[in-house]
């Protein structure tokens, strides 16, 4: 009798350990610290623009039913595996959006995940991707969003099950899959490749779409930019790698001139979600779009998932 009361007495110490550690290693400023924002020169507007457009801000953060998309009162419904996501409201309200937070509220948020509250945000905002873009150029994108009008409004709660709706759990796949660092120019690539590469992998983050994804919904990076299922179940995401059945065939300027105008090589013309990214990409200058098709045209020829009807 004894030897069972320790052993149970050793498995509460155990599990309350477990549990300590958990808690220590999954504490937002533990797990994905914010980067130094140092001294910051006067922010650039109209370099913020361009990222927002980048970025595609309003594709998401836009309140439906309304034709101003730089009107920033969140609503959107964003479907997943795991629950569904109420998009927020992101204009500069004072009380219903961001109009209190400061630059590091926001840096901390684009790159490490991280409410003004202390709370990890769920990586169906990408963050995994803005993370790549320096402080410099988030403050910039922070003073061109208060420019805009400031949106009345709250998005409801997340409507998620347990455990998924428990944040602190996020600190766990944030151990496993996060890692935070700003985009480093390749010495070796030339300025448009590592601009492009910047573009698409950053502000773009055409990753997020054109990938498939785990178990535990993170990105398979021996896939990265060889399409995968739509991450909110609505059909599926093709390749953009340089595959002969994705854009293998395609010249850069068939590429850029699809992020402007929408239309293929063969006259064709995109829809869905990606008709939202290309009234993004089409108000970047054409330097960027040449850019991001000179690094899309660098990607290897990823042979991706099957989609269901190939797989047969």
């Amino acid at each position: 009798m004894l030897r069972l009361r320790r052993l149970l007495v050793t498995l509460v110490l155990l599990a309350a350990i477990g549990l300590g550690g958990f808690y220590v290693l999954t504490d937002p400023r533990v797990v994905s610290p914010s980067p130094e924002i140092g001294a910051l020169s006067a922010p650039d507007l109209e370099n913020g623009r361009l990222l927002f457009a980048a970025g595609g801000c309003a594709s998401c953060h836009a309140t439906p039913g309304q034709d101003d998309k730089l009107r920033l009162g969140g609503g959107h419904v964003l479907a997943s595996a795991f629950g569904k996501f109420h998009v927020p409201n992101i204009s500069p309200h004072t009380r219903d959006g961001i109009g209190n937070w400061g630059v590091q509220d926001f840096v901390d948020a684009m790159a490490a995940g991280v409410s003004p509250q202390g709370q990890h945000y769920y990586p169906s905002f990408p963050y995994t991707s803005y993370r790549l873009m320096p402080p410099k150029a988030l403050a910039d994108l922070f003073a061109y969003i208060r420019t805009l009008a400031p949106v009345e409004g709250r998005a409801p709660a997340h409507e998620l099950p347990f455990p998924f709706n428990i944040r602190r759990v996020v600190g766990g796949w944030k151990l496993l899959f996060f890692q935070g660092a700003a985009f480093e120019p390749d010495p070796s690539k030339s300025a448009e490749w590592n601009r492009g590469a910047f573009l698409v992998n950053g502000p773009g983050h055409c990753a997020e779409c054109h990938s498939s994804r785990n178990a535990l919904g993170a990105i398979v990076q021996a896939t990265r930019f060889a399409g995968g299922p739509d991450p909110e179940g609505k059909g599926w995401v093709p390749s953009i790698t340089q595959h002969p059945d994705a854009l293998g065939k395609w010249s850069k300027e068939e590429i850029a001139e699809l992020l402007k105008s929408g239309f293929t090589p063969d006259f064709d013309s995109v829809g869905g979600t990606m008709a939202a990214v290309v009234r993004n990409t089409a108000q970047l200058p054409d330097a960027d779009r040449l850019a991001m098709a000179e690094y899309l045209k660098s990607l290897p020829p990823l042979e991706g998932p099957k989609t269901p009807q190939a797989g047969g």
